[in-house]
């Protein structure tokens, strides 16, 4: 609630998230998929959480990047029963681990902070020991374990009733590394098992005896470091650990509880269960352990060893077959994911309980580097997997076809966005470019009528060099540019329009007719080893260089990632981002001398402002672009370091620039593309100490704003400053951390205020509301979470 004590207005101002885009971290076993039906992972110094198809909710709190999820599993939930998650841990590069408690739908509060390792935290487990109820998993014991690359493993354990977590043991490994955990309760015992995958190429098993955890055996098996570890107790109540590494293989090793007699027994113990025909004679590995003053015996053998990977396992998963009523409804299933791009299920033959591949799902083409970690949903009739291009990507099983099929996730971006843009008519879609070197572009999808959130509906441009800038000069046309000094622009396909009417729930689309629209090519699709998106007017052909049509054909050694037309209702999925959203590219712009590093349109779309990375005067120019004819047609002097930012007037007559040498500059038409500067500040006149990130104007054109990183945002009456040299500022605030980005909503607010967002150095954005009698009101800060 906002109040103007000098009128006496009372206004309320409600501010909800609507859409929250981010990508998964590009590092392994950073997800998890709790029985809650939560997914969580890392997003930078995130922790997103989401139900599948809802909004996305932000944990902040790690100071550096996410390395690993782990949602915290209760002893009681290993056979698919007992009660929901309220607990997870994150671990982070800042060398801490942090565990989460849930507070409400929509809240997780920080519980506490594990500090001690002296590397980057990179694993994580946990497990409750005893019994916990539905809302409140303090009254029976935590147990965390975290894994570090100082080569060390440590214990930390909250006791029952108590809110302190601590440091209770640590495990060394020399010079070697543990790659992941994994931790369980031992069935009809309060003993947990604790196994850890190494670079030694060996599985390490410890149990603990009173408060410290005993190394117990070493399983050895694989040829290459062990990437993955996974355990479940299965229907008969023997322990079954999946181990997999980048030797591309997976390990199935079964513990079966032993009595004295048959640990004592001379000779190798017969196991029958995997091949009833004959008798296998393989030598078990025992270990023993006291549980409630009983002596208890458990004996280790290899039961399968499982090939059909052709890259790297990075992540292996049991699913947890529900039960009902003592009965099992769905077999026991183990999913692997690799980085030859492909999730494989396993699942034991009914006959002889050989395991063996029941479902192969996966990308093709493209230009992913394949699969980090894959996950089951609760019910297991979805999984879900993150890869090396931070993109999530879920199947779900169609029970009448029996067949998996891609469905609708979250996603995003996985590394920093640079800028964004709204499409330039109506505001349908907003458009991003990130340091991914991705261009994506997102809408709301709406189903018969009904509103169901917004979702990438589209990835128009996947490039080889990080992006900077973009901005949108049509309803179907953009510019975009970055490292490569070159300025690149695109235009909409035929059936990325179709596709933006289905899924949006649009009839009919303003600016192009039909006849322009039937002309557009049909999708497009990027050469082997190329940067270009060419375009296709006819599923099977496409354009040369000199615009005529040539059969499309595949290298069989560098595929093209190939365009296939579809017809979409609802938003695509990963697959089809990656290779049916492209958009073609129709000009290249040369003229810039080193990186581009800001452009604008004017409003009508008629001309395009880029500038580029300088360190001299002669480098810091402003070029600008005619949009019909792809020609310069003006060259801006002013500034004499990076122009940051730059911003047309709602009317187009005048171009806003402001610069890194803490100067802005501004420029009035004169003409049709000739530009005159009318007014200025240089080092000498300038308010501002530091650089000038971002700029803005009102809607009315009356003022613009330029914000800093020394913390201020001075308001400037274009009237004023067209008047008088130097110019003086109508007004000022200074915030509490450096103003990177700055913007104006398009309608004033009751008491004739203009309301203004700006985007902090922290991650904050503060809403402010201004009047020009020069009263500035805060709002609220939109924070980090």
């Amino acid at each position: 609630m906002v109040c103007d004590a000098k009128n006496q207005n009372i206004m309320v101002v409600t501010v909800c998230t609507c859409y929250v885009s981010s990508g998964c971290n590009r590092v392994p076993h950073c997800a998890d998929w709790g029985k809650n039906n939560l997914i969580c992972y890392g997003s930078c110094n995130n922790v997103a959480i989401y139900q599948p198809e809802c909004e996305k909710e932000r944990l902040s709190g790690l100071c550096d990047l996410v390395g690993q999820v782990e949602t915290l599993q209760n002893a009681d939930t290993v056979r698919g029963g007992g009660d929901p998650e309220i607990e997870l841990v994150s671990c982070s590069v800042d060398m801490t681990a942090i565990v989460w408690h849930y507070k409400d739908q929509t809240h997780w509060e920080k519980h506490a902070v594990l500090s001690g390792h002296q590397g980057s935290v990179t694993v994580s487990a946990a497990v409750y020991i005893g019994s916990r109820s539905k809302e409140f998993s303090k009254e029976s014991e935590l147990l965390v374990a975290t894994a570090s690359s100082d080569s060390t493993v440590r214990l930390w354990q909250r006791k029952p009733f108590c809110e302190d977590i601590f440091a209770v043991q640590t495990l060394f490994f020399g010079t070697g590394f543990v790659l992941d955990l994994s931790l369980l309760m031992i069935p009809a015992t309060q003993v947990p098992i604790l196994a850890c995958g190494a670079d030694d190429h060996k599985v390490h098993l410890y149990v603990r005896q009173g408060e410290q955890f005993m190394p117990v055996i070493k399983l050895a098996g694989h040829e290459d470091w062990v990437r993955g570890l996974d355990m479940t107790v299965d229907d008969i109540g023997d322990i079954l650990l999946a181990s997999c590494a980048q030797d591309h293989l997976i390990r199935i090793w079964r513990f079966s509880q032993r009595s004295l007699d048959t640990v004592t027994g001379p000779g190798p113990v017969s196991i029958t269960n995997l091949v009833p025909e004959e008798d296998i004679k393989m030598k078990e590995k025992t270990f023993s352990f006291h549980s409630d003053g009983e002596q208890k015996y458990y004996a280790v053998i290899l039961e399968s060893v499982l090939s059909g990977h052709e890259g790297w396992i990075y992540s292996i998963h049991w699913q947890r077959p529900q039960c009902l009523d003592e009965k099992w409804l769905q077999p026991m299933g183990l999913l692997s994911a690799s980085m030859d791009k492909t999730m494989i299920i396993w699942q034991p033959e009914a006959e002889g309980g050989m395991w063996v591949e029941k479902v192969r799902v996966g990308e093709v083409g493209g230009n992913t580097l394949g699969f980090y970690g894959g996950l089951f949903s609760p019910s297991g009739e979805s999984i879900l997997a993150h890869g090396y291009h931070g993109a999530l990507h879920q199947w779900i099983l169609n029970k009448t076809l029996n067949s998996w099929e891609p469905a609708v996730t979250g996603g995003g971006h996985f590394a920093s966005v640079q800028d964004l843009d709204w499409e330039k008519v109506a505001g349908r879609f907003v458009l991003t470019t990130s340091l991914d070197q991705t261009t994506r572009l997102h809408a709301p999808w709406v189903h018969n009528g009904k509103y169901r959130g917004w979702y990438e509906i589209a990835r128009p441009q996947i490039h080889g060099y990080d992006m900077q800038c973009l901005t949108s000069i049509k309803q179907f046309m953009f510019a975009s540019s970055g490292d490569e000094k070159v300025i690149r622009i695109f235009q909409a396909p035929r059936n990325f329009i179709q596709n933006l009417c289905n899924i949006c729930g649009l009839d009919e689309i303003n600016e192009l007719s039909q006849e322009e629209t039937s002309s557009l090519p049909e999708g497009a699709s990027v050469p082997a080893l190329g940067l270009s998106n060419k375009a296709i007017f006819d599923v099977g052909y496409t354009a040369a260089e000199d615009n005529r049509l040539i059969p499309a054909q595949q290298n069989e050694q560098y595929p093209d990632v190939y365009f296939s037309p579809v017809a979409l209702k609802t938003p695509p999925s990963e697959e089809h981002l990656l290779q049916n959203t492209l958009w073609p590219e129709i000009h290249k712009l040369y003229g810039h001398g080193y990186e581009v590093f800001a452009m604008a349109s004017n409003p009508a779309g008629t001309l395009l402002a880029s500038s580029c990375k300088a360190a001299k005067a002669e480098h810091a120019k402003i070029l600008l672009w005619d949009t019909s004819m792809w020609r310069t047609v003006g060259c801006l002097e002013g500034s004499t370091l990076t122009v940051t930012q730059m911003a047309f007037s709602p009317s187009g007559q005048f171009l806003l620039a402001v610069s890194r040498d803490r100067t802005w500059s501004l420029y009035k038409c004169a003409g049709m593309y000739a530009f005159s500067r009318i007014s200025f500040v240089d080092k000498r006149t300038t308010l501002h100490s530091r650089i000038i990130w971002s700029c803005a104007w009102s809607f009315d054109e009356h003022y613009f704003f330029t914000a800093s990183r020394d913390k201020k945002v001075l308001v400037w009456c274009l009237k004023d400053v067209c008047e008088r040299q130097p110019p003086k500022p109508a007004d000022s605030i200074e915030m509490n951390d450096s103003v990177t980005a700055i913007d104006v909503a398009k309608v004033m607010l009751c008491g004739d205020r203009y309301l203004i967002a700006t985007g902090l150095d922290q991650g904050t954005i503060s809403l402010h509301t201004w009047t020009d009698s020069s009263s500035w009101t805060f709002i609220l800060a939109l924070e980090t979470r």
